[in-house]
């Protein structure tokens, strides 16, 4: 009725769709009231998050819900049906598995890189200091299982190096390799260069340049949220998002 209605400002309109809040700000953001549901590797479980809180700043009515654990295990759930929105792998054979279920909106695109380093704990008992010593007789060192992008990569680096001493233990993601050496239950790992922990000491090795994962990024089928995820995407692939990507120490795609 003409004596109900308010003028509209130029800066900020609201529409409401039955139980979603839409809003245009004043620098003409759409602000949507929603949760993304996003699966991660593991050694994104720091970064995720943060990128996560960067978007927010401009979609403040917006919500995360995180799972992380080694990207082939997130690909076998998203392929028995757990709902997910978006799903960030750690390499493309995980991403592949997705893809060949018919369980992605749209291609994948790589939003980060990541390359190995050679971690032993700090007190280092083995005396450990170059890739070379994990064939030395005695000496006990764990890498991720080989369906797991960090498996894969660690097997290619230990195969140039010209090593055939055998793990002590396939692990299912990097945190768990970590693990093993924080506690003092191998000598020495192998992680991405991103996955820091103050018990243990990181070495860089040649090789690692040779065996760079790509990390992909996709919209999962059947997502209720396929608008702001893709957003999202955009934001970690922008140079904002890119900086909090490099601050961590993950490559260019």
């Amino acid at each position: 009725m003409p004596n109900s209605r308010r003028s509209v400002t130029a800066l900020v309109s609201v529409t409401l769709v039955g139980t979603m809040i839409f809003a245009a700000g004043a620098q003409g953001k759409t602000v949507k009231k929603s949760t993304l549901t996003v699966f991660g590797a593991a050694s994104l479980s720091q970064v995720l998050p943060e990128l996560g809180k960067a978007f927010k700043a401009k979609y403040p009515g917006l919500k995360f819900t995180f799972s992380f654990a080694g990207s082939s295990t997130l690909a076998a759930q998203i392929v028995a049906g757990a709902p997910a929105d978006l799903f960030f792998a750690a390499g493309p054979a995980p991403m592949a598995v997705v893809r060949n279920a018919n369980s992605l909106n749209g291609s994948p695109r790589n939003f980060a890189s990541n390359s190995l380093v050679l971690v032993v704990s700090k007190v280092n008992p083995a005396g450990i200091s170059a890739l070379a010593d994990l064939a030395k007789p005695g000496v006990k060192f764990v890498i991720c299982a080989p369906q797991v992008p960090c498996g894969s990569a660690s097997a290619k680096v230990l195969a140039l190096a010209k090593i055939s001493a055998q793990p002590v233990s396939l692990e299912n993601d990097v945190k768990s390799v970590l693990t093993k050496i924080s506690l003092g239950e191998a000598d020495a790992g192998l992680v991405y260069r991103t996955d820091k922990s103050s018990g243990v000491t990181q070495i860089e090795f040649p090789e690692s340049q040779k065996a760079i994962n790509k990390y992909p990024v996709a919209i999962i089928a059947g997502s209720k949220e396929a608008k702001i995820s893709r957003a999202f995407i955009d934001f970690v692939l922008s140079p904002p998002g890119q900086a909090i990507l490099q601050k961590i120490g993950f490559g260019r795609p």
